[in-house]
Parts: C-alpha cells; structure tokens; sequence
C-alpha cells in the first residue's frame, strides 16, 4: 500500500472516507485478511485504540490511522491521530460501514492502525548470562502465538524466535493475543535448517518439552542463557529438533489430559525458569 499515491490523500492529511470501496480501504482489507499481501507489503494491522497506542509508543513506524467519526472528538482518539499525521500518516475520519469492512464485524473496533512490521535477525540475539529466548517450531494457531508473546514479554524474556512454516504473527488474531506486548518483544524468524545451524553456537542450554524427557521440568537445569524449544499444537518437537535439545523435560499431570495447550505448556515452563535463576 502507498498512500503518497493514493487518491485517498496525502500523508500527514485527515481526510474523510464513506465508501468501502475506497482505494485506500481495500488496501488495508487485504492487509487484514491475505498473509501474502502482508508479506509483500511489510506491513500489518492493528485494531483498537489502546493496541494503535502502545505501538506508537513503542516507536513503530505508523502508515494509516482510520478512526469511526463518532469517536473523533475524544481526546485519546484526537491525540492518536495528531501522533499520526505528525509521524506522516495519512489519517481517515471514516463511517462505520467502512470500519466494518476493515474489521469484518458488526461491531468494529473504532480505531485501526497499520504500522510497519519490525523483525529482528540472528545476529542480535545476545546470549548473555541470564538470556531466555523461546524458540517455536511450526505453530499454527495465531492465538497461541499471540499469547506467547504475551506471556514472554509478562516473563522478561528477550525474545522468540519463529521457526519453518509457523502461522504469521503479524495476522490480525495474533496481534490481537498479544495484548500489545508485540511491540516489546523482538521476533526472529529462521527455516529449519537455519535454526539447525544457528543453534550449534548457542552457548547455553536448550530446553524441550517432549513425551520422552525424562527429567521432571521442575528438576531441570536452567543455568547460563536458555533457549526454550516448544513444538506444534498437535505434534510437538519432530525428532530432529528434539535431538537438537541437550535436554528434554516433562511437565507431569494428574488428569486425564495428555497433553497441555502450547501456550499454557509455554507459561508454565517460562515461569519456572525464571523462579530457578530467582529473578521472579
């Protein structure tokens, strides 16, 4: 989307929008609703005045502010969009029928924004002392994602590194999961056989949890930095990222349950590293 092209207007502009058709408008449905287009973009949307915010706040380079015209005289709503167009963008003052055309409900979110996606790369992961990083293999489910992020940030982690075809974290439901915390927390992206190779100058421990470790999770080691693998939803970690941990670790339960859902397994597994090197 180029909005300095854009009959919509120019950045730094406020301009009024009623129609769904609107270049500008089915831009930025594209955005929210094709992976592929967010890809080629580098850009992503996020719905809802307090997500618009903290992405502000956090710096990230902001292209398109749309707000519904019933709100725009409140001073946070004002505020945002005066952040906007003073950072460049192109500010829309649109009906609610176009905001339900963006969000795909009947009762939209009055603010969204669309930033530009940030990625860190291999490089900058430091592997300080106390480093946890949380490496994630092929999840699926924007949800978990998102809440591990959350979680992640909650835990003071210094980052997640997204592994082969894991479900885009820049999708709408992710965003959405992260309650913000996105914006805080730097996310890599590698393919196998990069991580693979990665992996061999980590200089601390990998943890995995797997239904052949044998070591309960509250036993482990976590000393030195910590890179902690978890697998997908439905499978967990194939053998070749299993063989890539130096351990793997159980969480025990009582139920019936075989298994916990991959962002709760996640939580209870940042938590109880923290507790061990005693800095929660």
């Amino acid at each position: 989307m180029s909005p300095e092209k854009n009959e919509a207007g120019r950045p730094g502009q406020v301009k009024t929008v009623t129609s769904v058709s609107n270049p500008v408008i089915k831009d930025i449905r594209a955005l929210v609703s094709q992976r592929k287009r967010r890809k080629e973009a580098g850009l992503f949307v996020a719905e809802g005045l307090k997500l618009v915010t903290d992405a502000m706040q956090a710096g990230w380079p902001i292209r398109t502010l749309v707000f519904g015209g019933e709100v725009r005289d409140q001073p946070m709503v004002s505020k945002a969009a005066a952040t906007a167009r003073a950072r460049g963008a192109l500010v829309l003052d649109v009906s609610r029928a176009v905001l339900t055309s963006i969000t795909r409900r009947d009762n939209p979110q009055m603010v969204v924004g669309v930033f530009e996606q940030q990625w860190a790369v291999p490089g900058k992961i430091a592997a300080k002392d106390a480093a946890l990083w949380i490496g994630l293999d092929e999840v699926r489910d924007p949800g978990n994602l998102g809440t591990i992020v959350r979680t992640a940030d909650a835990v003071g982690a210094d980052g997640v590194v997204l592994i082969g075809d894991t479900t885009d974290p820049f999708a709408v439901e992710a965003v959405r999961a992260t309650m913000g915390s996105i914006f805080y927390v730097p996310l890599v992206r590698m393919s196998r056989p990069e991580f693979l190779k990665w992996r061999t100058r980590w200089p601390g421990v990998v943890v995995g949890t797997h239904l052949k470790g044998e070591t309960d999770y509250r036993k482990a080691d976590y000393s030195g930095p910590v890179l902690l693998l978890m697998g997908t939803e439905q499978s967990g970690l194939p053998e070749e990222m299993a063989d890539a941990c130096s351990q793997l670790v159980r969480i025990p339960q009582a139920g019936k349950a075989d298994s916990l859902n991959l962002a709760v397994a996640t939580a209870v597994m940042l938590f109880e590293i923290k507790r061990k090197t005693l800095e929660l």
